[in-house]
């Protein structure tokens, strides 16, 4: 029996020294950062069972190849014809940022919209369900979270008239997201007669290969001419009147021209890719949506599939393009070397570089790991500015008040490589200078921070801000 048993241990320790060694081996393969491989392979070698199993889990990023499979050919055709064409005005100080756009979005630049920034819950709530009390066609809801709470529920019944009165309705919302609340808001969707779904719903165990990628895109379309899209949930918590617990500020806004569109392609494969339902006919296919505004966007798809990396370069490109002032709003700040050297060498060409962040996030970990970057950004000449309480999750991304970045996405690992996000990108002078102005108010409510105030926390502080850095691949 003892060397029946010995020869068993033997086995089950040879099979896991195999399994370590495969899931280093790929590792060293696949994975493209340099910092990532140190941090998995250690990892592996350091707990070479626990270390695989959590590799293959949340390591390997599995959906590239399934988004191929379930597309199909369905998704975004590529850009028709460059920017320029649409926008000639432009092709001097913008034709770098233009032909960046070209080759990483499926889109065109889209003219003749009208963007309207939304702030905090208040105003965003009401107009979202304005505009769902007035669709006649088509109304698609996609959500990172959607609480069973009061504005929750708010929604939930509007949506439901609308599908009552012929209006054709999908909502869609994260597997994890939909978890926030104890009370799934898809039961309750479904009992109203609304039609809704999960994106890559948590199925223990079978579906822990793709429980690190998430949907974590914020889009209201109506009728395929009015659309939502930015950083907010819609949860309670984002309302500046009675906020409950946990207050959130935060900014969206309302798209408003032939650019709704593309956000309706972007939700449509999105939900094909849920349901393997093709949303078609009338309710769903705009012909022509006139012009209401001067502003030229673009829809950047990011995720871990044809999309990869949209974000990256397109936050890479616009800091070598900016000339005078870049601001970047964030609730999460862990961008990779690539992008914090662009924000260095931005400060070093003289550019004004203001980096808002929250002074308290409601991540500690994430905000320890933040913390170890902000000598060497403030050294080089960019500033950091805290905004006070309550957690600011807003996302706005500005260079030289004319290019602005509004969308989903955060300046963190999760964002940047795992989740699939939505951004628009907007060219627009007056935009531009409403959106620099509210962004001069937030940071004269704002914290400058100073390298003499950085380099007096304490080394028990600077020691647990630098391991927790160390976990900045698996944040």
């Amino acid at each position: 029996m003892d060397v029946e048993t010995g020869w068993i241990a033997s086995g089950i320790a040879a099979a896991v020294f195999l399994l370590a060694i495969a899931s280093a081996v790929h590792a060293l393969l696949q994975r493209r950062e340099t910092g990532a491989v140190i941090a998995w392979v250690g990892l592996i070698f350091l707990l070479p069972l626990a270390g695989s199993i959590l590799y293959w889990l949340f390591g390997v990023n599995r959906i590239r190849r399934r988004a191929r499979a379930l597309r199909d050919g369905h998704g975004p055709s590529p850009a028709p014809r460059p920017s320029l064409a649409v926008a000639p005005e432009l092709s001097g100080r913008w034709q770098g940022l233009l032909g960046s756009g070209d080759a990483l979005s499926p889109f065109t630049l889209s003219a003749g919209n009208r963007v309207t920034p939304l702030f905090d819950g208040d105003q965003a709530y009401s107009a979202m369900l304005n505009a769902i009390d007035g669709a006649e066609k088509s109304i698609a809801l996609a959500t990172y979270i959607f609480d069973s709470d009061r504005i929750g529920l708010r929604f939930a019944e509007h949506l439901s008239a609308a599908q009552e009165r012929g209006v054709e309705v999908r909502v869609l919302i994260d597997g994890i997201g939909v978890r926030y609340s104890r009370r799934s808001m898809i039961t309750r969707l479904r009992r109203l007669g609304v039609r809704s779904a999960a994106f890559l719903p948590v199925h223990l165990p079978r579906s822990l290969a793709a429980f690190n990628l998430r949907n974590h895109r914020k889009l209201l379309i109506v009728d395929g001419a009015s659309a939502f899209t930015g950083g907010m949930n819609i949860r309670q918590g984002h309302c500046r009147t009675d906020p409950g617990t946990h207050p959130i500020r935060d900014l969206h806004f309302r798209v408003d021209g032939p650019v709704a569109e593309q956000l309706q392609r972007v939700f449509c494969e999105d939900w094909r890719f849920t349901t393997h339902e093709t949303l078609s006919g009338p309710a769903w296919v705009t012909t022509t949506t006139p012009p209401a505004g001067p502003t030229f966007c673009r829809g950047l798809p990011d995720g871990p599939d044809e999309d990869f990396e949209v974000l990256q370069f397109t936050l890479l490109a616009a800091l070598a393009e900016a000339r005078q002032q870049v601001t970047v709003i964030t609730p999460y700040f862990l961008p990779n070397v690539e992008l914090l050297s662009a924000l260095k060498t931005a400060a070093l060409r003289g550019v004004q570089v203001d980096l808002l962040l929250p002074e308290r996030g409601n991540l500690r970990l994430v905000e320890w790991a933040s913390n170890p970057l902000h000598a060497e950004l403030v050294e080089r000449g960019c500033r950091i500015w805290l905004i006070p309480p309550p957690f600011h999750h807003g996302k706005l991304m500005l260079v030289d008040a004319f290019w602005v970045l509004l969308g989903s996405a955060n300046w963190d690992p999760r964002s940047l490589r795992l989740n699939f996000e939505f951004n628009l990108e907007c060219y627009s002078d007056t935009l531009g200078r409403n959106l620099a102005q509210w962004c001069a108010d937030l940071r004269s409510q704002s914290r400058l921070l100073t390298l003499q105030e950085i380099q007096q926390r304490s080394l028990l502080l600077s020691l647990r801000d630098g391991a927790a850095r160390l976990l900045t691949p698996y944040l």
